[in-house]
């Protein structure tokens, strides 16, 4: 009954009460009250209650800081993420916002989904938010003019939408001069290759942040291997590591997106010689 009396108060316009805080019932009618109302926006305070753990905590974590990019973007809230990424534009390097505030976020929201503690809908408005903040990081990054005969075909792998790593990758390769050939996400294995094949490119990138993905992309690889041995492959994202690389036959993992460029650098320098 309290809780149904709280709930009435509320939409009655009660904006402070006395109550029990560690009351499970009391607590579900505010976030749930708040997200009915649009209070919250993007439902982001009531998913983050509703996937909390259950158990009685002994002593909680710090959290990121309030307010902060890496926040932002775990919430999936853009507005904010593109006026922090603005203000840390003014006292740090791009790639530095990208490797240190844009990349641990997703790779916290990437983790959450693989666990169940965050589903598609979260994941999909992280990936607008830092999207959002990258376009902001971009303005920053100078670009040269690019050279048709270093090109490389870049794609997310069928069944992963998330492809702000991807992007990363394309805006950097643009930076050092790449002709680079976007074909997006949840790209299937045969238009990778179909791209490959038209641009008479033999490097590709591929892109995953799910585990459940990392099948497709080598399905995707062993494709491309099949069709054309000369096309070398490289792979990257959050679920990826020099082992699983190997395992489903990449030529190249790059940790980080300079990883990706150093190596497209080389590669395209050896085939010059």
């Amino acid at each position: 009954i309290t809780s149904t009396f709280y709930a009435n108060a509320l939409q009655s316009g009660l904006n402070a009460a006395i109550m029990n805080p560690f009351s499970a019932a009391m607590k579900n009618t505010y976030y749930a009250f708040r997200a009915l109302h649009g209070l919250d926006t993007g439902c982001a305070d009531y998913i983050g209650y509703a996937a909390a753990d259950t158990t009685e905590p002994t002593a909680k974590a710090a959290p990121p800081t309030e307010g902060s990019l890496h926040l932002s973007v775990v919430k999936g809230l853009k507005d904010e993420a593109v006026r922090y990424a603005k203000s840390l534009l003014e006292q740090i390097p791009p790639l530095t916002v990208i490797n240190e505030h844009i990349v641990p976020a997703l790779n916290e929201i990437g983790q959450a989904f693989e666990q169940k503690k965050a589903y598609l809908p979260q994941l999909l408005m992280s990936a607008e938010a830092a999207s959002a903040a990258f376009e902001e990081v971009k303005k920053k990054i100078p670009s040269d003019k690019t050279d048709s005969h270093k090109a490389i075909v870049l794609a997310t792998v069928k069944g992963d939408i998330h492809d702000i790593g991807k992007n990363i990758v394309k805006v950097l390769m643009e930076s050092y001069g790449f002709t680079v050939y976007d074909l997006g996400r949840d790209v299937p294995p045969e238009t990778v290759l179909q791209s490959a094949l038209e641009h008479q490119c033999k490097l590709v990138g591929l892109s995953a942040l799910m585990t459940t993905t990392v099948p497709a992309m080598a399905e995707t690889i062993e494709l491309l291997h099949r069709t054309d041995p000369t096309i070398c492959t490289m792979v990257g994202g959050a679920v990826l590591n020099q082992e699983y690389a190997d395992q489903i036959g990449a030529d190249f993992y790059g940790a980080d997106a300079m990883d990706s460029v150093r190596f497209a650098e080389r590669y395209y320098q050896r085939t010059a010689e």
